[in-house]
This record gives structure tokens, C-alpha cells and sequence, in this order.
């Protein structure tokens, strides 16, 4: 069927890619995946697992063309730890992943769920397979979180997602530390009425840095009266002021349309917490969850994004 608009990402035919039944242990389901380039080439995703007693935790899966024959860790690569950080109560979820070149680690800024709700934390890993724990930064409500891979003014830079009384927006804060965050600044703010990302937005994969500045695929949810709708957009930010927004999009570019995205355990979902780019520079592999039930991919080329954005 030809559509009527513009397909910026192709889903890849055999999605989705992960699921449940891929596990090598029992899990419920399969979402919400990290991503990131290992050195010598390879895509590594952290996984978010739900098991059977509703909690989650993240487990790797290592693919050498990012596509197919995906190897998955024996075990949960990464489990909460109520124990030393209470906060981490009711399991960890959504991680995304950040190379730190100047640190030579990567960063993971997950979601920690406590008494108090969600919230931010940060740990550090060189080889996903021990892990340096920062604890919470950023207190409940709070989540969709990412570094930037450099400093900016000389200070480290956290996109994240605050709840407010008057809506769920994109933030920016900076710190000296990676512990320590302030400097908070508004970064992209929800729209309101009856559009797509009306009241409630966030960060989906990691902003990626090009020339013309930092993109950022977001997600906005749209309430109507079947329940809520999840898709994605974009949005330009400058490299050097990254709260500042050169272009936004007023269409979503990629929602639910296949059967394992408009159905399953959050039906009408699709929600990235990853992406790589491939040594073209131009092919982007779009890792998302599927219904808050199992893993798609999707491919899309950098330089038609940023054109059809400067179209906007």
C-alpha cells in the first residue's frame, strides 16, 4: 500500500527482532533496549527483561551485524541492588547508553523505581560486565535520561524528564561531577491542545551530534479516549547550547502500525531507548520496544532526517 507520507524509518521485515521466547532464562518480556557500537564493530544491547513478578532488570544481547544472531547473556547482565541502593526497590528499567571518550567508559543513565516513584541513576562500565554505580541523581518523578558524550562549558550534561503539575517536558542540567546536578534549564517543552506530543515528552535514544547540532528523536503521547499513543518526532538543539531548539517537528515521523506494536502488554507503543550509526555516518539502526513486549529494529539515514527536519 502507498502511504501518504513519508517513511523517514523502514521497519526491518522479520521484527521483531527479540523476544521473550529468544531469553536462555525465564523472563516475561523483552523492551526498551539500550544500544551502542563495541569497538570492533558489533552492536551490544541492554535489554530491559520484566520477569514474573512484574520487576525488571537488563541483560545484554551482542549482535555482529546489529540485525540477526543475536547472543544473550546466561544471566541478568545488571539486577537492582535494594540492599546497597534502596532506591533501586522496585527494579531498573529503560537504560540508555552514552560512550564517555574522555572517561573511556560508558555511561548508562537508567530508570530506578523506589518508594518515592521514578527516578534517575547513573553507572559506568568499560565492558558491560562490572559496574560502577553512581546511585540516584535525579530525584522522582523523573526519567528518559542520557548523557551527552562531551562536556559542554566545561561541565557534564544530562538530558532527562521531570513530572510537574503542569506536564511532563524535556530538561537539561549540568554538573562538574556526574553526581552533583544543577543549572537545571528547559530544554523542549510539550505542546498542548490536541497534538500528538501534547502534555507529556521525553528523550527516546540518546541525542546524536552532527554538524548542524544535536538531534533528538523524542517520543510525545497523545490521550484519547482508547487509551494512550505513543510516537516519536524530532527536534535540533544547538551543539554548543544544547537547551536551546534550532527546529522541531510538528509531525510525528514513526508510530504503532504493526500488529506487535498496536498490541501487547502497553498496546499502541513504540519507544526507542536506543540507536547506533553506522561507520557510513548516515545509516541509523532505531532499537525500540514494541508494545512493552518484545524488540524491533527500524533503519533510517541521518541526512534524509536532517533535510526533512529543515523542511519542517
Amino acid at each position: 500500500m502507498l502511504k501518504s507520507y513519508p517513511e523517514l524509518f523502514q521497519r526491518y521485515q522479520k521484527n521483531p527482532i527479540l523476544t521473550a521466547s529468544d531469553w536462555p532464562y525465564p523472563v516475561h518480556s523483552v523492551f526498551n533496549p539500550g544500544a551502542t557500537l563495541l569497538q570492533d564493530g558489533s552492536t551490544l544491547l541492554l535489554c530491559r527483561a520484566e520477569d514474573r513478578t512484574g520487576q525488571s532488570h537488563l541483560c545484554t544481547a551482542r549482535s555482529k551485524n546489529g540485525i540477526d544472531d543475536w547472543k544473550i547473556d546466561s544471566k541478568p547482565t545488571l539486577v537492582a541492588d535494594p540492599e546497597n541502593h534502596p532506591e533501586e526497590l522496585w527494579g531498573i528499567e529503560d537504560p540508555r547508553i552514552t560512550y564517555i571518550p574522555e572517561l573511556r567508559k560508558y555511561a548508562i543513565a537508567y530508570t530506578v523505581y523506589s518508594k518515592e516513584g521514578p527516578g534517575v541513576a547513573l553507572a559506568f562500565t568499560e565492558d558491560f560486565q562490572k559496574f560502577e554505580r553512581y546511585g540516584m541523581v535525579m530525584q522522582p518523578e523523573d526519567k528518559d535520561a542520557a548523557l551527552l558524550p562531551r562536556k559542554i562549558g566545561g561541565f557534564w550534561a544530562l538530558v532527562h524528564r521531570p513530572m510537574g503539575l503542569h506536564g511532563a517536558h524535556m530538561w537539561i542540567s549540568y554538573s562538574s561531577d556526574l553526581i552533583r546536578w544543577g543549572d537545571h534549564k528547559l530544554m523542549l517543552e510539550a505542546r498542548l491542545g490536541g497534538w500528538w506530543d501534547a502534555n507529556k515528552i521525553g528523550l527516546s535514544p540518546p541525542p546524536i551530534e552532527t554538524s548542524q547540532g544535536w538531534l533528538v528523536i523524542y517520543h510525545g503521547v497523545r490521550h484519547n479516549a482508547s487509551g494512550p499513543i505513543y510516537r516519536l518526532g524530532l527536534a535540533l538543539f544547538d551543539l554548543n547550547t544544547p537547551e536551546l531548539c534550532l527546529k522541531r517537528s510538528r509531525e510525528w515521523i514513526f508510530g504503532p502500525e504493526e500488529p506487535y506494536e498496536l498490541s501487547g502488554d502497553v498496546n499502541k507503543v513504540v519507544f526507542p531507548c536506543g540507536s547506533t550509526l553506522s561507520n557510513d555516518g548516515d545509516t541509523i539502526h532505531l532499537y525500540y520496544g514494541a508494545a512493552d513486549t518484545s524488540i524491533a529494529l527500524a533503519t533510517g539515514s541521518l541526512k534524509v532526517l536532517l533535510e526533512w527536519l529543515n523542511r519542517q
